[in-house]
Formats: structure tokens, C-alpha cells, sequence
């Protein structure tokens, strides 16, 4: 046995450091938190300063077992997890479970997997700061009272399996407030008038500076401009200048990510995981912005060495963010002259991103021309501006331009061509074109990241699990919708002629936009009334502030979870006994038809419109009909909400059978032949045709056919399907593993039961297309171990 036993939180972090130190030293994954509190409500004593009372899951005890027998073994055990709090836990954890004596426990941290900063390490350990792991504790316990006595009241007063959390509540409140913010904006409309000249065979464009409300006002402009000279008034020519951006920390690369190539939250933090693992990037979960001497100078010798000496200008940035945590560095790549890696293509886009942002920023600024032409107008004292750019030294521009969230009514500033003071210019035309003003934009994940941080609320750690929770329990929806169809006028001054048309334009489409669903604003409107601080931004944000404090020494743990507990559990009683039950229901009005009341719910599969009295008489028993993606009970109108009772409808006919279209709990749907057919969502229920159905019908045809694989005359519920993992044993509903090595056609019927009873007789896990998931996914992360090589630039 090695005299030296490492312990990492992942296999693949494991492969990465094995590699680095010598036969002296076994390195072992302990796969992330080795221990939780305990299940049930006696976690947290809270009559004891809430002394929190942990368990080993089920699913570690066999590495726990295997590291007590190794760290015996062995003369000295390293604590290597991550360098942050949960890090900072794990290891205090380890050393609890493992029985490590202080005398026998080195901590290491670092914030790059590479041989020197491993070596430095190793070097230069230190004990387990108890500090930060107070700092985590007291989250954890936290968030475990909030969430165990907030979620009880909300199924007695609410709905059922409803749940509620500390940072989550006031999450969702953000898309909930900026939902009904949308909802109540009323647009406005003002005429933007551009006219458009013609300089020596090239278009050049310039703006009026300000806007008419009317089109009256606007048509009077058009015909003062009938038969005017444009003239050049005056040239103003500034110079200026653009910045880089800082490297990334946790939130900007989530923001920029998001921005610029699609990546959600979540997905953006298992990527950059796996760099970090892989020894490509340094640590990921950080608020800084500083970067190291060492990466500064490799930076600058890599600028001056691939773009010559004036790209160069080492900037040391400072974190402006007072609560930034424990991480000391931005994320950056670990060597500049890996400029490309191997890897997935989403880890070389990823990579890619923050290899050009680190660099970027400590390159030099990009030098701009920047150039005002204004135009008089004879007869007139209104002027117009044209604006162009000229790059005079593109700086960092050559290797990045950060992105924003902004729409942008123009591409940008584009080049000027040759003017001259007093030159007359030749019209094209000036058109004024009516703009709606615009409500405040839907959130997506990387905007609503911003937001948080912005507020203070929740830390680099936190940000994509509070986010994936809010999605997972169903009060947030990440969607894509169309948007409307409106008309608008448009003024045409050519020719000395003016013309007016009206011309139709599509608003409020959405992509990958974060919606409130009926039960998130139920449940915020709820929280909201009841348990104001809970949803207070500044009490949340005030939370984070006393972790940090608690991270640093200043505060003790316990005695901060004691000052929130006492009124907080007095309202979660005087609410469950006094509170009314939250009111999910809305009058609509009468049905023209048979004179009942109209109402939308909110009921265990979703909300719904109900016409007539729930009633126990089967002749006067209510009509239902599931509301539409996109509809909210708080919104929809007594027109909307009929349309939905004309479901289900007939589509047409197919091999004699009947088509109906009609909504249900997982969406719009088909039915033909007794079988049911998904409606995609840029199909309409309300709208599909006779021909589009039959495709579909036809298609799911072909899926299902392509996905049974074999059946047995002996048992007709044992059918051998092919899932996403691969072929597998369905009997009935339950479903099992095929060996990998199992051929399909060599199966016999006698082979499939032997499998399935040694399977039930094992308790192996059952397997389909969705529960054999895991079982692939610790595969892949098998694979994903093996180090990215990376591939050098050569010189």
C-alpha cells in the first residue's frame, strides 16, 4: 500500500492527479458528498443549537468502507476536494467518517489541475478551516428548515407535493413579477424617421433625433422634405476607445455561454466541470475576477510572442462584488498556448469561449474613429445624424467582443464615406416608420443569473441548482413561443411623392424564455402574503451576506440560524392554523350556450376551464378542458377559455377510423385507432389538418416499428425494445438489462425469463429508456475521465 492516500471528489479529477505524483501516492475518488443530514424531521435539533445529526447514504457505504480501509493503510491522507465551502465540507466530512487523527490529515487545495499547482500543494498543506465549513453548514441547514416547514403549510393551504426553498421562492418571484409586469404593459407607438442618401454610388443612412407621436405629425415632417436640400452642416470627428471585459467568473460564463452559443445554466457547469477535471481550466466556481502573476505574464508572453508587442497590456483586475468567496482566481485556461483541445464539441466551444475571454482581457484597447455628419434641411430647423466608426488599431477585437442582452434596433455603427462641410446630398428617401415600445424582456437562465448576482442572492455554487429546481418542480417553464402578428404604417418620401403603407410585423416571439406557470404564481402570491421576509430580496441577499461572515470567523453559526429560526417558525404556525386556503380559482363569466358559470382551476395534472357546478348528479356533471401552453389562469379571457371547449374536434379519417385532436395532460395529442399521437408544438390542435395528422399517425407508425425489436409468441407482454441505452427487456410496465454482450437474435424466450428473475432475485436495477439513464451516464463519465489531451500551437 502507498504510503500517501489522496482524496479527490471524482473519478475523473482522480485520473488527472494520479498522473502527477509518484508510486508514494494512491489517489481515490470519494464521488462528491460522502454524507447528508439525516431523512425525516430529526436532522436539525433545534432545541439543541441546532445540531445537525448526518447519515452515510445507502449509495456510499461501499466507498466508505473501501477509504477507512485505505486511509488505516496509510501514513498520511490528503483531503484534495474542491477549494470552496462544499469542498471545504467534504473534506471535513471525510475526516469525521475515516476517523483521521489532525496528526495523520494534510488539507490541499488548489484552483488548477496541473502538476506544478499540485506539487505546490503538496508542499504547502494546512488543516480543514472550520470556518467555511460553518459557512456551508449553516446553509444546509438552513435551506433544510425553510424547506421542511414552509412545504407542509403549502400542501395544507395550496396543493399537494408542493415545496418550497429559501433562494428558489425568491427566484421564481422574479419571473413571476416580471411576467405580470409584461402582462400589464401597454405599447405605445411614435414614428422613427431615417433618410437614406446616395454618396457616391454607396448608401449612407442618418436619424432624426427624436420621434413624432402621431402619424399626422410625421406625415407634416414628409412634407416639409418635399423638394428640400440635405446638406452636410457639420463633420465631428472623436476619437475613443473600447475596453476588454475581465475574464470570466462563475456567472459571466454562464450569461456569455447562454449569449453566445445556446448553452443553458446547468449544462454550461457540467462542461466547464470536465475542463476543470481534465486539468484544461482552473476552478469554476469563483467570483473573482483576478488572475494569477504567473497567468498574467504567460498571457503576455503569448500576445507578444502570436501578435507583436502592441496587442500587449497586463491588466490586473479586482473584484468589485464585496462577498466574493474563497476562490482565487477567474476561470482562465490553465496554459495560454493550449489555444484548441481535443474533446466533445461542446467542450472545445466552451473552451474556446473561455480561452478567447482570459486572453482578451489582457490584450490592448481597441482605438475607434468615431465620426457625426450633420444634415440640415432647407426650410426646417430639424437636423439629421449620421454616425459611423472607423477601427483605427482593433486591440482584443482581433480575439473577442463580449456579447449582450440587449436587442438592438440596428446591426451597429457602420463606416462613414468620404463628406465634406457644405455638401449637398442626393436623396434617396425618408421614410418614417411607426416603433412600438417594448415591455421589459422575459428572463432566460444566463439574464436571470445576472439578476440574482445583481441582488446579491445566492452564490457561484448555487445559481444553476436553484435554477434546474425552480424548472424540475414545475413553476418555471423554459419554452420557446410564437409571438403575434400586428400592423404597422409606414411613410415613404421619394421622388417628392410621399406614400403610405401598412404592413405587418410579428412581436413577442420568445426563445428559450423562462415563463411562471399557474402553480409558480399561485405559490408566490401565497409565500408573498404569509412570509414577506422569506420573499424579501434584501433579507435573502442580507442571508448570503451573514454566510459569508460566518465563512470569515466573524460569526458564529448556530447563533445566526437561532435569530431566523424563532419568528420564522411562529409565522410557519400561525399561518398553518389561521391562513386561509390560497384561492386558485377565477370566474370567467357565462357560457353563451347553456347559461352555466365559466372558471379556470388549477387541479393535480395542471390548470383547466370548468363550465357549470361541480356536482354529484351525473346529467349535470361539469365540462373540463386543459388550458393551453402558454395560457394562465390569470389572464386568459371568457373568449379564450370557450374556444378550449370545442376539444375534442374531428380532424378527418384514416382506414375507415375517426382523427380527433384534442389536449390533455402532457400537451395536445391525436387519437385514431384507440392509439395516441403527440401534436408537435409547431402544430396547432386547434388547426391540423386531415393530411398533417395521417403524417404523423404514419410516423409514430414507423418509430414504434423501428423500435420493437422482438417479441415472444409464449408471453405477449415480454418484448425485447430498443431504447436510448440500447436494446432492453420490456414485460408489461417493468423493464430490465440486457448483458452487453447479448446478441437480440440468439434470445430465447427462456433466456429472457432466466434475466429477469436474476435480476429480481439480485434487486439490479431495472432498466428502460429512461431508467437505464444512470447506468449510461456513469459509463459516459467513465469515458469523459480520460484526460482531453491538448493540442499546442506551434511557433
Amino acid at each position: 500500500m502507498s504510503k500517501n492516500l489522496v482524496i479527490v471528489e471524482s473519478p475523473a479529477k482522480a485520473k488527472t492527479i494520479e498522473k502527477f505524483l509518484g508510486k508514494d501516492f494512491t489517489v481515490k475518488s470519494c464521488f462528491g458528498h460522502i454524507r447528508d443530514l439525516s431523512k425525516g424531521d430529526d436532522a436539525i435539533d433545534v432545541k439543541g443549537d441546532f445540531t445537525p445529526s448526518y447519515e452515510v447514504s445507502d449509495d456510499k457505504k461501499a466507498i466508505v468502507a473501501e477509504l477507512k480501509k485505505l486511509s488505516k493503510e496509510a501514513d498520511l491522507v490528503w483531503l484534495a476536494s474542491d477549494e470552496d465551502r462544499e469542498g471545504e465540507a467534504i473534506s471535513w466530512h471525510l475526516s469525521e467518517v475515516l476517523n483521521l487523527t489532525e496528526a495523520k490529515t494534510r488539507r490541499i487545495v488548489f484552483h488548477e489541475i496541473t502538476k506544478p499547482a499540485i506539487l505546490r500543494a503538496i508542499e504547502s498543506p494546512r488543516g480543514i478551516d472550520k470556518n467555511l465549513v460553518d459557512a456551508q453548514q449553516a446553509r444546509r441547514v438552513l435551506d433544510r428548515l425553510v424547506g421542511f416547514e414552509l412545504s407542509p403549510v403549502l400542501w395544507k393551504k395550496v396543493k399537494g407535493n408542493l415545496s418550497a426553498g429559501r433562494v428558489q421562492s425568491v427566484a421564481v418571484r422574479l419571473i413571476v413579477d416580471r411576467e405580470r409586469e409584461i402582462n400589464v404593459f401597454e405599447h405605445t407607438s411614435a414614428f422613427r424617421v431615417i433618410a437614406r442618401f446616395n454618396i457616391s454610388g454607396k448608401q449612407m443612412e442618418a436619424e432624426l433625433g427624436k420621434r413624432f407621436a402621431t402619424e399626422a405629425e410625421a406625415k407634416a415632417f414628409l412634407d416639409k422634405c418635399v423638394g428640400a436640400n440635405f446638406t452636410i452642416k457639420n463633420l465631428e470627428v472623436k476619437p475613443s476607445e473600447k475596453s476588454p471585459a475581465p475574464p470570466f467568473t462563475t456567472s459571466t460564463l454562464q450569461q456569455e455561454a447562454s449569449r453566445k452559443i445556446g448553452y443553458g445554466v446547468s449544462t454550461t457547469m457540467s462542461i466547464a466541470q470536465k475542463l476543470y477535471e481534465n486539468g484544461l481550466i482552473t476552478y469554476m466556481r469563483t467570483d473573482s475576477v483576478n488572475l494569477s502573476e504567473l497567468a498574467i505574464e504567460s498571457a503576455k508572453e503569448y500576445i507578444t510572442g502570436n501578435f507583436g508587442p502592441q496587442y500587449s497590456r497586463p491588466m490586473r483586475y479586482t473584484t468589485k462584488n464585496d462577498s466574493a468567496q474563497e476562490a482565487h482566481e477567474a476561470i482562465r485556461p490553465t496554459y495560454f498556448e493550449n489555444v484548441e483541445i481535443e474533446g466533445t464539441p461542446q467542450e472545445k466551444r466552451l473552451y474556446d469561449l473561455i480561452y478567447k475571454r482570459a486572453i482578451a482581457s489582457q490584450m490592448s484597447k481597441a482605438q475607434i474613429e468615431k465620426t457625426i455628419a450633420t444634415i440640415s434641411i432647407s426650410g426646417i430647423p430639424e437636423t439629421l445624424a449620421a454616425t459611423g466608426e472607423v477601427l483605427k488599431f482593433d486591440g482584443f477585437l482581433k480575439v473577442y467582443l463580449e456579447s449582450t442582452d440587449d436587442d438592438q434596433e440596428d446591426e451597429g455603427n457602420k463606416m462613414l464615406p468620404p463628406l465634406i462641410v457644405g455638401e449637398i446630398l442626393s436623396l434617396i428617401q425618408v421614410q418614417a416608420t411607426e416603433k412600438f415600445t417594448r415591455p421589459a424582456a422575459r428572463y432566460t437562465e444566463a439574464s436571470l443569473v445576472k439578476r440574482l448576482e445583481e441582488l446579491g442572492i445566492g452564490r457561484p455554487s448555487t445559481y444553476a441548482p436553484t435554477i434546474s429546481t425552480i424548472q424540475k418542480r414545475g413553476y418555471v417553464l423554459k419554452e420557446d413561443r410564437e409571438g403575434k402578428e400586428r400592423n404597422f404604417i409606414q411613410l415613404t418620401l421619394q421622388s417628392n411623392a410621399i406614400e403610405r403603407d401598412v404592413k405587418m410585423e410579428k412581436f413577442g416571439s420568445e426563445k428559450s424564455k423562462l415563463f411562471p406557470s399557474d402553480i409558480g404564481m399561485i405559490v408566490t402570491d401565497f409565500l408573498g402574503k404569509h412570509f414577506e421576509q422569506i420573499m424579501d430580496f434584501g433579507f435573502t441577499a442580507s442571508v448570503e451576506e451573514e454566510f459569508d461572515k460566518i465563512a470569515r470567523g466573524q460569526l458564529v453559526w448556530n447563533k445566526m440560524i437561532e435569530k431566523f429560526y424563532g419568528p420564522f417558525h411562529a409565522t410557519v404556525t400561525n399561518t398553518s392554523e389561521n391562513a386561509e386556503r390560497q384561492n386558485a380559482e377565477r370566474t370567467l363569466g357565462i357560457d353563451p350556450e347553456s347559461g352555466k358559470t365559466v372558471y379556470v382551476k388549477v387541479g393535480r395534472y395542471g390548470p383547466y376551464a370548468q363550465i357549470g357546478e361541480n356536482s354529484d348528479d351525473e346529467k349535470e356533471k361539469p365540462r373540463y378542458a386543459s388550458l393551453r401552453a402558454g395560457q394562465l389562469t390569470e389572464t386568459i379571457t371568457l373568449a379564450e377559455a370557450m374556444e378550449l371547449f370545442k376539444l375534442p374536434r374531428l380532424v378527418g379519417t384514416f382506414e375507415t377510423k375517426d382523427i380527433k385532436a384534442s389536449i390533455g395532460r402532457f400537451g395536445p395529442y391525436l387519437v385514431h385507432n384507440s392509439k395516441f399521437i403527440s401534436i408537435p408544438k409547431t402544430d396547432d390542435v386547434f388547426a391540423i389538418d386531415e393530411a398533417r395528422a395521417i403524417e404523423l399517425i404514419e410516423g409514430k407508425r414507423i418509430s414504434d416499428a423501428n423500435k420493437l425489436l422482438k417479441v415472444f409468441p409464449e408471453d405477449e407482454e415480454v418484448k425485447i425494445l430498443n431504447g436510448r441505452w440500447g436494446p432492453y427487456i420490456a414485460k408489461g410496465k417493468e423493464n430490465y438489462r440486457l448483458p452487453k454482450t447479448q446478441k437480440v437474435e440468439e434470445l430465447t424466450f427462456a433466456m429472457v425469463t432466466d434475466i429477469i428473475a436474476a435480476e429480481q432475485k439480485t434487486g439490479g436495477k431495472k432498466a428502460a429508456s429512461k431508467k437505464a439513464a444512470p447506468v449510461k451516464k456513469v459509463a459516459a463519465k467513465k469515458t469523459a475521465a480520460k484526460k482531453t489531451a491538448a493540442k499546442k500551437v506551434k511557433k
